[in-house]
């Protein structure tokens, strides 16, 4: 098994401080928060202290614009294509509003394993009919099912890069193929992929990709980004909008709103700047460390805990294939609360789901960890 080296792990390790507590498992559910974010934060809030709101036009206005260029590079895109939101849930709702549905093509089509989130967009829009594929293995979903399901009537193919419930990594080239070659846009939840499966959209072909800091990207909650593919930007009006959305946003011009030109125009009013400053300092870690060494080392230590949870008689929720396998790991467990609970008293963190512990590894984790955590489970009776 190749032990896919960090190098200065070490080093990169102790600018985690959750690890030199806990044994943290949980990367899926929140990244670990860097000592380079909390400068970053420690930076922010000085500025705020010494110069309050004039620091919007000397540095924070600046520090927007570089986190998105750091994220349009990070996943092969432009600053124009890329566009920061408030959520997730924001961000597919702009996107649901800028592609009305007709009697013509009124077709969504998205899986029983994505994240609720995303199916939850349409389905509250009577005029939308929701196609929910099913997963026949309960860990993934055949890129034959969407062709089969996608005609001239779908409007998108909705669905996710990484199955939050079960860690697959989908196709996403595929799926863009299966969606144009119907005329509907491929719209991507990249959440659960951003940070620890590799990402360049322009290659894919998708048109619409949402992701954020929350997770692998190690910088907090409260914001998302969204690429909205550049040859549709203009063919797209927002019917839900904010200031930052209009050309002239300092204006102030009630008679006269006109759309950014680029991604900008799907934005949703004031960034939360605090976690735009966190999110820098988690995004300047991961462009160091790299992606090609990150999907190393987070496949090594995936492999390692299927390899260890199975000698341990635990039974895993994963696919066969390793190459589609990310970092989250599903261990059936009848009573996943109380496990979860278990190994926080031993000082492990991971989460649970329905009928599962969910445990997802990151990059700055150890093989040790990984075993410690297979040897506390398998010792918790119920």
């Amino acid at each position: 098994m190749d032990m896919a080296p960090i190098p200065h792990l070490d080093d990169i390790r102790d600018a985690f401080p959750i690890l030199q507590r806990k044994t943290y498992l949980n990367s899926c559910s929140l990244g670990a928060l860097s000592t380079r974010a909390e400068a970053r934060m420690a930076g922010f809030l000085e500025l705020w202290h010494e110069m309050g709101a004039s620091a919007w036009y000397e540095h924070w206005l600046g520090r927007i614009e570089e986190l998105r260029g750091r994220v349009a590079d990070f996943w092969g895109a432009s600053a124009a294509e890329t566009a920061l939101l408030p959520s997730t849930s924001v961000a597919l709702s702009v996107i649901a509003e800028s592609v009305p549905a007709s009697p013509g093509r009124n077709r969504v089509v998205c899986t029983e394993l994505d994240f609720p989130t995303l199916a939850y967009q349409w389905a509250v829009k009577p005029e939308v009919e929701l196609v929910v594929l099913e997963s026949h293995d309960g860990i993934s979903v055949d890129p034959q099912q969407f062709a089969d399901a996608v005609d001239e009537r779908t409007l998108f193919v909705a669905t996710s890069h990484v199955f939050f419930t079960t860690g697959f990594v989908q196709d996403l080239a595929a799926l863009a193929d299966i969606a144009h070659r119907a005329g509907a846009y491929a719209l991507i939840d990249g959440y659960q992929g951003a940070g620890q499966i590799p990402v360049d959209l322009k290659s894919t072909g998708v048109d619409f990709y949402t992701a954020g800091p929350l997770k692998w990207l190690c910088g907090g909650p409260g914001l998302a980004y969204l690429y909205v593919r550049e040859e549709l930007i203009p063919e797209l009006s927002p019917r839900i909008t904010s200031w930052f959305a209009a050309k002239n946003q300092f204006a102030f011009d009630l008679e006269d709103f006109d759309y950014r030109p680029d991604a900008r125009r799907f934005e949703m009013g004031t960034p939360a700047l605090p976690t735009v400053h966190t999110a820098l300092g988690g995004q300047e870690l991961i462009d160091e460390v790299g992606m090609a060494a990150i999907r190393a080392r987070n496949a090594h230590l995936t492999d390692l805990l299927v390899e260890r949870a199975g000698n341990a008689g635990l039974m895993l929720n994963v696919h066969p294939d390793p190459t589609r396998r990310s970092a989250i790991v599903m261990v059936a467990h009848p009573d996943p609360a109380g496990a979860v609970a278990h190994l926080a008293r031993a000082g492990i963190i991971v989460d649970h789901r329905p009928g599962f512990v969910r445990i997802s590894p990151h990059f700055y984790n150890t093989e040790e960890e990984v075993e410690r955590f297979v040897e506390v489970l398998r010792g918790f009776e119920r």
